[in-house]
């Protein structure tokens, strides 16, 4: 993972992070010593969202094939989740 310093950031901008993503699939921005930020590609920013989607429509699916789901009126939801 590549390191680019806020300092580095704020001289030479945008280029900076050209340059270390088309190195790495991401780049860590650090202030004053320490680890602050992540800076991905919209690619690698897109398909962390798509996986993250997947897992939880595979866990949606484990919910619904075990049971754990609640068929009710909206009325039954807001006084299940309400008391």
């Amino acid at each position: 993972m590549h390191m680019i310093t806020a300092n580095d950031l704020k001289v030479k901008g945008v280029p900076v992070l050209d340059e270390a993503l088309s190195a790495h699939r991401e780049a860590i921005i650090t202030v004053r010593g320490q680890a602050r930020y992540v800076v991905l590609s919209m690619e690698t920013y897109d398909r962390l969202r798509e996986l993250e989607l997947d897992a939880a429509l595979a866990e949606a699916k484990a919910d619904l094939a075990a049971g754990r789901v609640h068929r009710d009126s909206v009325d039954e939801h807001i006084a299940r989740i309400s008391t």
